[in-house]
């Protein structure tokens, strides 16, 4: 009989156990059979005492290989009981315990169920069968237990036999049932362990990633917008510089200016990235930043100043909104215009609307000119349509058929009300 379909495989240390039990029972088998030799317990009519020794052997020495072959021990331990049995070995107890952990293996290690059910099954109808027949055999020798009487020895003894076996054989069957229950809960318990600690491990990963693609959104927005307004003056101060030096002394005012805002939001956003999370305010954790919609007409003025003409038009009644949405409809607004004056060309235009609706907060920044060159997508983009998609809102960014570009964002108000 092989046992391939063991739960798991024994370990070393499961092994060794085996080894010391099936020694340890070897040397009660030898001890009781001697014992019971020498005591004569059935009448000095048993078999010599090297068929008791060779008996104690075969019931004992199979139990080191229990697990690994949990039904080839079962029975080649079960059939050394019965010969031993009929045979009258002079030994009832090391025998008894040997066949008990041998059927509890079965029940407890093999993991085909079905099969380790129909195994112990036909051992016990068999050990039942065999007992009723020795039993009559009993009451049939001249010997035996008599029979007369409402309730006659041989019945008394008949039925403890019966009850004892019940016993016997239903708590092997039961307890390895249990065992094998139980192994089975701590392995599913183990693997979900396993399991939840690597979606640990994967959360953890993720909350990086997003924190590394956070910083980047915020870095480019601060960096592209300002640097851009930064090179338009540095050309227009470069140009005037010999005819006009007061017009060359204003734009390089507005470089200082915008040097200035470009490292103050950097500090801004380092600040944040330094303060524990337990410290940090709802602000800070939405984006390292303390801009608001309200800041718009600034955004507005700042292009105006560095050579991108600007209009600002706000319709519908403003509504409260969270200061999520408020960071990413201003941070849309600022890449949008900063795209304008990069890519629009000389004589670009552009025009933002903020409309409040009754459902949603929309954001639309167009300009003229030329639209970008290249068709990919750039750092800019992606970092509007993750603003966007973090706020459960939408973006629209496409070339305006009639020149330049578009840009237009709608966020939900049902998510962007706070709690």
């Amino acid at each position: 009989m092989s046992d391939s379909t063991l739960r798991r495989a024994v370990t070393p240390a499961e092994r060794r156990h085996d080894a010391w039990l099936a020694a340890g029972m070897l040397v009660a088998g030898l001890i009781s059979t001697a014992l019971g030799t020498v005591s004569n317990i059935y009448g000095g009519n048993g078999p010599a005492l090297h068929w008791g020794l060779l008996y104690a052997a075969a019931i004992t020495v199979p139990l080191a290989l229990r697990r690994r072959f949990p039904g080839t021990v079962l029975v080649v331990v079960s059939a050394a009981f019965f010969v031993g049995m009929s045979a009258g070995i002079p030994e009832v107890y090391v025998g008894n315990v040997s066949l008990f952990i041998a059927m509890y293996t079965v029940g407890a290690w093999v993991a085909d169920r079905r099969r380790a059910a129909l195994v112990r099954i036909l051992l016990i109808v068999a050990m039942f069968v065999w007992l009723l027949i020795t039993m009559f055999q009993s009451a049939a020798s001249d010997d035996g237990l008599s029979q007369q009487g409402p309730f006659s020895p041989f019945a008394a003894f008949a039925l403890i036999q019966f009850l004892v076996n019940v016993a016997f054989f239903g708590g092997a069957y039961l307890f390895g049932e249990r065992a094998y229950t139980g192994a089975m809960e701590r392995a599913a318990l183990e693997q979900r362990t396993a399991e939840l600690e690597r979606e640990r491990e994967r959360t953890a990963a993720q909350a990086v990633a997003l924190d590394r693609v956070r910083i980047a959104r915020e870095l480019h927005d601060v960096v592209a917008h300002h640097v851009s307004a930064m090179g338009v003056q540095a050309g227009a101060a470069r140009t005037v510089f010999e005819q006009n030096p007061d017009a060359a002394r204003t734009a390089l005012t507005g470089i200082e200016s915008s040097a200035r805002e470009a490292l103050t939001e950097l500090r801004q956003l380092l600040e944040t990235l330094r303060t524990p999370d337990t410290d940090a305010s709802d602000t800070d954790a939405l984006g390292g930043s303390t801009l608001r919609l309200d800041a718009l007409p600034a955004l507005v003025a700042h292009a105006n100043e560095n050579g991108l003409p600007t209009t600002l038009s706000v319709v519908g009644d403003a509504v409260p909104t969270s200061d999520l949405v408020q960071v990413n409809l201003y941070r849309i607004a600022q890449e949008a215009l900063t795209n304008a004056r990069r890519h629009g060309g000389p004589g670009a235009t552009a025009d933002v609307r903020l409309r409040y609706a009754d459902d949603a907060v929309e954001l639309e920044v167009s300009n003229t000119g030329r639209a970008p060159i290249s068709g990919r997508a750039g750092l800019g983009l992606v970092g509007m349509r993750e603003r966007a998609v973090s706020s459960g809102g939408t973006l629209e960014a496409r070339a305006r058929d009639r020149g330049g570009f578009l840009v237009r964002a709608r966020m939900p108000l049902t998510q962007a009300v706070p709690a």
